[in-house]
Parts: structure tokens; C-alpha cells; sequence
């Protein structure tokens, strides 16, 4: 669920195969699944777990992404954000810990990025077709924008002391597509790491974070896609870092878009301040942070902020680099990173 209803991420971070030796030196036990409508996949390096140890952690991650989902989705008529969705205007509504804890984490970033990050943006998502209510893409009629922008707004939201989410109109509705994935992954490796397991990788569709080091006892070694339209696992690489205890996420808008009668590229990622995809030469943005739904949140409002805002606002961040990737004539494509980013 990054910034729309996304059955899949827009630029997909996988293990860059390609890169590194395939032999590898120490056992690697590796499962995948399907959560939040995308695919999720964990590997831990360096263990000698039984299958009967083994079936248990898939059995305990599958039900913690389950409460997750159970939390956070706008799918789900029955979530938490879903029946506050639904509530009446300045009515506490009580919600879990991690829920009131992702909303107030949204509510910081819309604040400190001056509204490029917005998890209000439900009802302008929707207009679009990238949202739950249907796939159907198209422009929107204007009269239709304008109405839907009218009821968006983090100052229309809060989160008291007790977790209960509380809005000052009735139409307001959150989205929480690009952060839910993120705080699924750092919930996933909090678990693993808790069962004494050191040597991790957990991701969610292109949201990912690594504990320790792979099989071959060194940093994980992790691949940003190319803008190539459609990315799927055939498709070169723009680059490859080298992490450790870090999460990587990118955003994009070469996996969930659709192009208007003029030929115009209209992505999922939509600016705030105007209720339209944004639109620029950045092709997509990667992002280097301590915990993964820092990194979620961060790529997406790097790439509505763009290259020089966008720069500016990453140097702030002590503890994140970015990695833009921007197009140019000609179909070719180049690389700008923040001083901080992780040279591979």
C-alpha cells in the first residue's frame, strides 16, 4: 500500500543475482508469500533450522502480516482504517498501537516535507483508478478533482495520546499505500530477529530491509531496477548496493501508470498541491534508511519533490540517503545521489 492501492510497487528491489557468485557458502532458507496485495519474500543465511523451526517462523510472519493487513488496509472493509474511514467527524475512533503509530509517523513527515507526503489523499487516488473503488484509469473531470482535494488534508487529522485517530470532516479518508508495506517489513525482521535469527532479508514487493550479512558472509547486496516500463526480473539493473542492518525502498512511475490521448505518463504518485501525477524528469527515486517504512515514506515524497527540492530535503536526514534516477533524451537515464549514499 504505497501512496495508492497498489497491487505491486512501482519500482520492484530485488537481490541482485546477477552480482554476486552464485555458489554460496553457508545454508540459506528461503520462502515467499503474498501480502497487502503484493509478493513478500524472506531469506536468513547462516541457520541450521528444522523444517519443523522453519514452518513455525513462516507460520508467525504470515499471521503478523495478517494482523497488519487487519490494521492498515483500505482493501479490507474490516480493517481498522477501514471502518475509520467510514466514521463520523470528531468521534475518537480507537485503533491499535502500530496503527496510531504509522498515522502519527504520516502526520510528521506531511509536516516536515510541507505536505509532499499526504496519507490523505484516499478520495484524489481513487478519481485516478489507482485506488480501491476501481482499475479503471483515466483523467478525471476537474469539477470531480477539485471536490476531492477539498476533502483531503492532514490538518483535518490527529492522533490523540490513547491511539484513537480523530478527523474534523466526515469525508476524510487515509491511504496508507506508501508506508503499511515498509512498517510490514520492519515488523517482519523484529520478529526473526527476536527468534535469534541475525542474518536476514525480508522484503514486501520493493520495500526491503537486511540484518547481518548473506550467505557468503558479507553485506547483502541489493539491486535497484531500471526504468524500464513494466520492470520484471529479466530487466537490467540502474544500480547495486551493498547493506547491512539498513532498508532500501524505491519509488517510481514505470510500474503502475497509464498514458493519456496526448501520450502523457500519468503514474500512481500524485502531488498533493495539485491532485495530479506528479510530473517531471525523474524516472524514480531509491532510499537508504535505518527501518524500512522510514525508507517507504521517504521515496515517495523524494519523488514528489523532485531532484533539486528533493536533495535539499534528504541532506536534512542524518540517517538517509537517496538515489535518483532521472530521464533523459533519447530513452537513456542517469544517476544523481545524495552525499550519503551508499557507493557500491
Amino acid at each position: 500500500m504505497k501512496r495508492t492501492a497498489r497491487i505491486f510497487l512501482c519500482l520492484m528491489v530485488s537481490l541482485a543475482w546477477s552480482c554476486i557468485p552464485s555458489q554460496a557458502q553457508l545454508p540459506v532458507i528461503r520462502w515467499e508469500g503474498r501480502t497487502m496485495g503484493s509478493p513478500y519474500t524472506v531469506q536468513i543465511a547462516g541457520t541450521n533450522l528444522t523444517t519443523t523451526e522453519t514452518d513455525a517462523l513462516k507460520l508467525a510472519v504470515e499471521d503478523r502480516l495478517k494482523e497488519i493487513n487487519r490494521q492498515m488496509s483500505h482493501y479490507q472493509p474490516d480493517s481498522e482504517l477501514s471502518q475509520f474511514n467510514r466514521a463520523p467527524a470528531r468521534t475518537p475512533f480507537k485503533v491499535s498501537p502500530e496503527l496510531a503509530r504509522v498515522v502519527r509517523f504520516s502526520l510528521e513527515l506531511n509536516q516536515r516535507s510541507r505536505g509532499a507526503f499526504d496519507p490523505t489523499l484516499a478520495p484524489v487516488i481513487n478519481l485516478w483508478g489507482f485506488g480501491e473503488k476501481t482499475d479503471q484509469r483515466a483523467v478525471p473531470p476537474e469539477s470531480a478533482l477539485r471536490q476531492a482535494l477539498r476533502t483531503t488534508g492532514c490538518r483535518h487529522l490527529a492522533v490523540t495520546a490513547n491511539n484513537e485517530l480523530v478527523k474534523d470532516i466526515p469525508e476524510l479518508t487515509i491511504n496508507l499505500s506508501a508506508v503499511a508495506k515498509g512498517f510490514g517489513v520492519d515488523e517482519m525482521i523484529a520478529l526473526l530477529r527476536n527468534r535469534g535469527l541475525t542474518n536476514v532479508y525480508a522484503s514486501i514487493a520493493g520495500e526491503v530491509k537486511v540484518l547481518g550479512l548473506n550467505s557468503r558472509g558479507t553485506k547483502w547486496r541489493l539491486g535497484v531496477t531500471a526504468p524500464v516500463d513494466h520492470w520484471n526480473e529479466d530487466s537490467p539493473m540502474a544500480a547495486v548496493v551493498s547493506l547491512s542492518n539498513q532498508a532500501l525502498s524505491t519509488s517510481g512511475d514505470y510500474q503502475k501508470f497509464f498514458t493519456d490521448q496526448q501520450g502523457q505518463r500519468l503514474s500512481h504518485i500524485i502531488n498533493p498541491k495539485t491532485g495530479w501525477p506528479v510530473q517531471h524528469n525523474v524516472a524514480g527515486v531509491s532510499v537508504v534508511a535505518p527501518d524500512s517504512m522510514t525508507a517507504d515514506a521517504l521515496g515517495t515524497t523524494l519523488f514528489v519533490l523532485g531532484v533539486e527540492a528533493g536533495m535539499k530535503f534528504i541532506e536534512s536526514w542524518t540517517n538517509a540517503a537517496a538515489l535518483f534516477i532521472v530521464r533523459e533524451a533519447g530513452g537513456s537515464y542517469r544517476q544523481i545521489r545524495s552525499s550519503r549514499f551508499p557507493l557500491n
